[in-house]
């Protein structure tokens, strides 16, 4: 069991650009009093890739909602009737976005977007970083002085653009 005030819980201020499933599943996240690392850990996943499935940005296998029914206490039909369908990506929160952390993700993009490209392009030549073909992780590290510092790794298939 982890630290309750650490517990992230479903802003109810969203709920109406989710899923129902978002819903189900942050409300027993909730009670159970589990953090995603704790879910993933659970599902063999990210704790990324459980945070995107309870918000609707990431689909559900049947595995996946077998496990989370016996992890979470909700009946497996119920979960398998909510996340059984296609995501819906990219409307949960407004453009640019507003909440201070999202945001400070965004704006790392605005300020340093043409950098990584030019880098990446140097490195690979003309094309795109996949964000299907992806993984991405979170790590917390502590320097020297007690200070903590987010690390976010991104890892995305190159994809050159065609000639045609």
């Amino acid at each position: 069991m982890a630290d309750s005030s650490r517990i992230v819980v479903l802003d109810t201020t969203m709920e109406p650009h989710l899923p129902a499933s978002s819903k189900t599943l942050f409300t027993a996240k909730a009670s159970k009093k589990l953090t995603f690392e704790a879910i993933a850990q659970e599902l063999g996943r990210s704790e990324v890739a459980v945070a995107a499935l309870f918000y609707g940005q990431a689909k559900a296998s049947p595995a996946d909602i077998s496990k989370l029914s016996s992890i979470l206490d909700v009946e497996e039909s119920v979960l398998a009737e909510q996340l059984q369908g296609f995501p819906d990506r990219g409307r949960s929160g407004p453009m640019p976005p507003t909440e201070p952390l999202i945001y400070r993700l965004y704006e790392i993009i605005q300020n340093y977007g043409y950098a990584y490209k030019a880098v990446l392009n140097e490195k690979f030549g003309d094309g795109i970083m996949s964000a299907i073909a992806f993984s991405t992780k979170v790590e917390k590290e502590t320097d020297e002085n007690g200070n903590d510092w987010a690390v976010i790794t991104w890892r995305g298939k190159w994809l050159p653009f065609s000639r045609f």
